[in-house]
């Protein structure tokens, strides 16, 4: 589908209310189908221009303008292109401006002869519908959707037919119902673009058609009656659709008006459809679950791979203060050891200074012994000296303080004693 793009319209004379809630109107097309022949050129490598041929056409139809030009087709034997003016009484002003008359070019010496006759619109005829479904097979024309009561539309402008609370790209069906229910009552309406689950869409590549990213959009709508219908028909020939904003100005664009050969509305395509609908719907239910299991599924891994790493990291940690403790551990030992031969030693040490300390009171106490003896002794030899005083008794003295000395000695000198 392509693009239909809006132009600026300065003379809104010719209009008609389509719906005044919606600021749409109804534009009479008035289009011109210019044919320039062509000379035969004989200098290789000259050529004419496109665009210089255009701009002498706009000269011969001043001071009134195109509000469209445009090349619909190029040979070497003619130029032939499509214009559009504001009104209708143009048309026939620049009819007698253009048809018969001719183009100098500069550097060429043939004229160019210029042809100009009124566009014939390309729209359905009662009769076209009519045959077509009279002599259509698979038509019945007791059964809404295969008579002549749906119309389709195509280049639609998205902005034209939002909701006012709605938003600025989307189109309404709502809206559509409302602009197009002045011909008739409406059964039903279809606006593709809004199912996301319409397989036509996926065929016809609308999915491009997202919203805020694209101009316009295709639309059915279904009349109760066939007066609906072809008082539908009758009054979109030859339009194009009009916008006035609340400031004044107005643009305007073509729209694409057939009536529908599909089937689209019947009861038959519309139970497929919501079918079809319901099978996407599930079968994305189904995906949401397996997504959501393989979510699951992957969080557990995870959560497993977490509580494994976790227990290794538990582990590691373990065996770390395992280590740590062994090496305390043995440094304990080693400390408690060394601490243990200190005290062994010191035990030694002071065991060692006991004795000491305890033969040195028994050298004392054995001293002591010995000058108590020696005194003893001595008195006893004094004792006697006193008695025995004859030579005899003198050498027995003499040999007994010999051996007092001797023990005198002894008692100072312990080795001499020994």
């Amino acid at each position: 589908l392509a693009v239909m793009m809006t132009t600026l319209v300065h003379d809104t004379t010719e209009a008609v209310c389509l719906c005044q809630e919606y600021n749409l109107f109804l534009k009479p097309i008035d289009k011109l189908t210019l044919s320039v022949a062509l000379p035969q050129l004989k200098l290789p490598g000259k050529s004419i221009s496109n665009w210089e041929v255009m701009e002498r056409v706009k000269a011969m139809v001043a001071p009134e303008q195109f509000s469209a030009l445009r090349i619909s087709k190029s040979t070497m034997d003619f130029i032939r292109f499509e214009g559009e003016v504001e009104n209708r009484g143009v048309v026939k002003i620049l009819l007698a401006k253009l048809d018969g008359k001719s183009i100098k070019l500069s550097g060429f010496t043939d004229i160019l002869k210029v042809r100009a006759v009124e566009n014939k619109m390309d729209f359905p005829t009662r009769y076209d519908w009519d045959s077509f479904f009279r002599d259509a097979k698979d038509m019945n024309d007791t059964v809404p959707g295969e008579r002549p009561d749906t119309i389709h539309l195509e280049g639609l402008p998205c902005r034209w037919f939002t909701l006012p609370d709605g938003p600025p790209d989307r189109p309404s069906e709502t809206a559509l119902q409302t602009i197009f229910q002045g011909f008739g009552q409406v059964r039903h309406v279809d606006i593709p673009m809004l199912d996301p689950y319409r397989e036509e869409t996926l065929d016809k590549n609308f999915n491009t058609f997202t919203f805020g990213g694209h101009l316009n959009f295709e639309a059915y709508v279904q009349y109760q009656e066939y007066d609906g219908f072809a008082k539908a028909m009758d009054t979109l020939r030859g339009m194009k659709l009009m916008y006035k904003g609340e400031d004044g100005k107005a643009v305007a664009c073509n729209i694409k008006v057939t009536f529908d050969t599909s089937k689209h509305l019947s009861d038959v395509a519309l139970k497929r459809r919501q079918q079809e609908r319901l099978r996407i719907l599930e079968l994305e239910r189904q995906r949401e679950e397996l997504k959501r299991k393989e979510k699951e599924e992957e969080e557990r891994h995870k959560e497993e791979e977490r509580k494994q790493k976790e227990a290794e990291e538990e582990e590691k940690e373990r065996r770390r203060e395992e280590r740590i403790r062994k090496r305390e551990q043995k440094l304990r030992d080693r400390e408690e050891r060394r601490n243990l031969k200190k005290v062994k030693r010191r035990q030694e040490e002071e065991q060692k200074k006991l004795q000491m300390k305890i033969a040195t009171e028994e050298r004392r106490l054995l001293l002591a012994q010995r000058n108590l003896e020696s005194i003893r002794l001595i008195a006893e030899l004094l004792g006697r000296a006193k008695v025995h005083t004859d030579t005899h008794r003198l050498d027995a003295w003499c040999h007994l303080m010999h051996q007092y000395l001797y023990l005198y000695k002894c008692t100072f000198n312990t080795d001499t004693c020994r």
